[in-house]
């Protein structure tokens, strides 16, 4: 099974340090959604993985959530791509969960369901925690420059074998050759 694991903000969407509290809110990165229709087309199942702390946070409701979601899947759709699943954790940092990036918890359960191992999976995100997150489970760490990408990347603490990428469209073309 080909698979690819998405973070969701700044990587598929614009970020906000204030937090993504409305479908309104939610916008796609240019080229963002095309690259996930690129990906559909090349049989490749797209997932993803993003934490949710502004729910924990009281920020949104798991109503509101899930209507970004279906706003997210609806323009992907739109641009000729399939999301087939997003994996979220909605606790704050403080709730010292397993599911919350770096840990793998999400990351396990997307190999439970999908029956599949995530060796050499590309995980595309724009964080130190996706990143470390990817190599935990043995998936390819990808980091792009949207979101806080930049900054992680002037941070310098890239795990060995972090292909790096301007954005979402860029790390895509890379993985379809």
């Amino acid at each position: 099974m080909k698979l690819v694991i998405l973070d969701r903000d700044g990587v598929i969407n614009h970020d906000s340090a204030a937090y993504i509290k409305s479908p309104d809110e939610w916008k796609p990165i240019p080229g963002s959604l095309e690259a996930i229709a690129r990906l559909t087309q090349a049989g490749y199942h797209v997932v993803v993985a993003t934490n949710q702390s502004g729910v924990g946070r009281g920020l949104f409701e798991m109503a509101t959530l899930n209507a970004i979601h279906d706003k997210m899947h609806r323009l992907a759709s739109q641009a000729g791509g399939r999301i087939d699943a997003v994996f979220y954790c909605p606790h704050s940092q403080d709730a010292n969960c397993g599911c919350r990036k770096p840990k793998t918890g999400l990351l396990d359960e997307i190999a439970r369901r999908f029956g599949a191992s995530l060796k050499d999976v590309p995980f595309i995100g724009d964080s130190s925690r996706d990143l470390e997150a990817a190599v935990a489970v043995g998936a390819r760490p990808i980091l792009v420059l949207t979101g806080k990408g930049a900054k992680t990347q002037r941070e310098g603490k890239l795990p060995a074998g972090t292909r790096v990428h301007a954005d979402l469209a860029e790390a895509v073309k890379s993985i379809i050759k």
